[in-house]
């Protein structure tokens, strides 16, 4: 993108958005972090509620939580479900997009332990 296009752009996407050289960085961008990855994890198992997926996550704060699960479902890899119920019920669950990363989240874990178990 030229820099013209840049200042005259009125795009707000545009102009938040940076200009990627590798899709690394792109998809580190998106499910990188300390709980987003662990979070897609568990949900490509089931559908959790927000306590289910605090358990799981050891440390994870409720702001920190509740922080991540909006951003994976503002990139549209996570369902949020709000059950019209009392006490109120929420369960998150992965969209078909967010189902495209099973494959590499359990590579991932895979290349963990063996590297863990190699290194330690």
């Amino acid at each position: 993108m030229t820099e013209a296009v840049k200042k005259d752009s009125n795009d707000v996407l545009e102009q938040q958005t940076p200009n990627y050289i590798c899709g690394v960085a792109v998809s580190l961008e998106i499910i990188g972090g300390k709980w987003k990855g662990v979070i897609l994890w568990h949900l490509c198992h089931k559908t959790l509620r927000f306590s289910q997926l605090r358990r799981r996550l050891q440390g994870v704060t409720q702001k920190m939580l509740t922080q991540q699960l909006r951003e994976l479902e503002r990139d549209q890899l996570v369902n949020r479900k709000v059950y019209a119920e009392v006490p109120p019920r929420v369960e998150y669950s992965l969209t078909d997009l967010g189902r495209t990363l099973e494959p590499t989240l359990r590579q991932l874990c895979d290349w963990g332990k063996d590297f863990h178990d190699q290194h330690r």
